[in-house]
């Protein structure tokens, strides 16, 4: 690691501490009181949490598949359900010191290493998934902004949420067409002009893309639903955690701060979004009519146990792989044996 790199990961972690006890100050957190809640947490609303963090998962990983079958070629080894869920689970434990796309795609193009076309199968494909994550977060951040304006309530929200997701899914087709249409056209400037630079390259780029088999309107409508599926997961979660520390939070609440803090998660610069995320919360929820010191406890409660959750699920995921292998490698010791 270069010096710089080194000096750039110090400056993050310290501006991660700085905005975590400018959150303690402004919120006017009792650290003690914050800690003894949490220890107090019962072991059935953890496991409520663990079975929620293993759905979120699980609809990760089916993003993630769905688009690799349209990615992979007939030739191309498929990951097993298991290696593709521990390596999901992976990607979210990385997410707690990188950016959480980061971190997801890190794991996903080191873990299909062994299976073929890794940039175009774990980068390309990770990042083409999780930009319906981004679009879904976008229009129901416009949903939370509306409600916000309007000073409406849970209601309010939620019928603009649905109405935007569902305005989406009937638009599919369209902007699939749209993007192939906007492709070819990109495709014809190039052969007639031969665009060279960065001109050229972005056109040649747009011009691969007409041909991309993951230009589906199935696969985007299928996209779209698991990340708002996704949401309501993190949402609940979210929920859950509020429920264990005993936290009076509206679930509409943290349903409307969600997008603001995924928002604050892909610009953050600190480990994991550490602080940032927590600063966007609580605020968002003050706006809301969450108290200031509910929102501040449960933004610290939130991150520790949810923190807590997914090592418990990334190393049940890790083990679970680890058997697996080693059964593998026993059958083969075993059939070479009898050969």
């Amino acid at each position: 690691m270069s010096i710089r790199r080194l000096l750039l990961a110090v400056a993050s972690i310290g501006l991660s501490v700085c905005l975590v006890i400018l959150l303690v100050r402004i919120g006017h957190i009792d650290a003690h009181e914050t800690l003894r809640l949490i220890e107090n947490v019962s072991g059935i609303a953890f496991c409520k949490l663990l079975f929620l963090d293993v759905l979120l998962v699980l609809i990760s990983t089916k993003k993630w598949r769905s688009t690799d079958a349209f990615l992979r070629s007939p030739a191309d080894p498929v990951p097993s359900r298991i290696t593709s869920f521990a390596i999901t689970s992976a990607g979210m434990a990385l997410g707690l010191v990188l950016p959480v796309q980061l971190g997801m795609t890190t794991a996903r193009t080191l873990g299909t290493y062994f299976h073929g076309r890794t940039l175009k199968r774990g980068m390309a494909g990770t990042i083409f998934e999780q930009g319906f994550d981004v679009l879904t977060i976008s229009l129901l951040a416009i949903a939370s902004g509306v409600t916000r304006v309007v000073r409406g309530g849970g209601v309010v929200w939620l019928l603009l949420a649905a109405t935007m997701v569902g305005f989406t899914l009937l638009l599919a087709a369209p902007l699939v067409d749209l993007i192939r249409r906007f492709a070819t056209y990109a495709h014809i400037l190039q052969s007639r002009h031969s665009c060279q630079g960065r001109v050229g390259a972005v056109l040649q780029s747009l011009s691969a893309a007409r041909n991309s088999p993951v230009l589906s309107t199935s696969l985007a409508r299928r996209l779209m639903m698991l990340s708002t599926i996704r949401f309501v997961i993190v949402v609940l979660m979210a929920g859950q955690t509020a429920a264990a520390i005993g936290a009076p939070i509206p679930l509409w609440h943290l349903a409307a701060a969600v997008p603001f803090v995924f928002v604050a998660t892909v610009i953050a610069i600190t480990p994991g979004g550490l602080g940032v995320n927590e600063l966007t919360c609580t605020t968002v929820l003050s706006l809301f009519g969450t108290p200031l010191l509910v929102a501040a406890r449960w933004s610290l409660a939130n991150r520790i146990l949810g923190t807590a959750a997914c090592i418990v699920v990334t190393g049940c995921a890790a083990i679970t792989f680890a058997i697996k292998r080693y059964r593998c490698v026993e059958d083969v010791v075993s059939s070479l044996q009898r050969n």
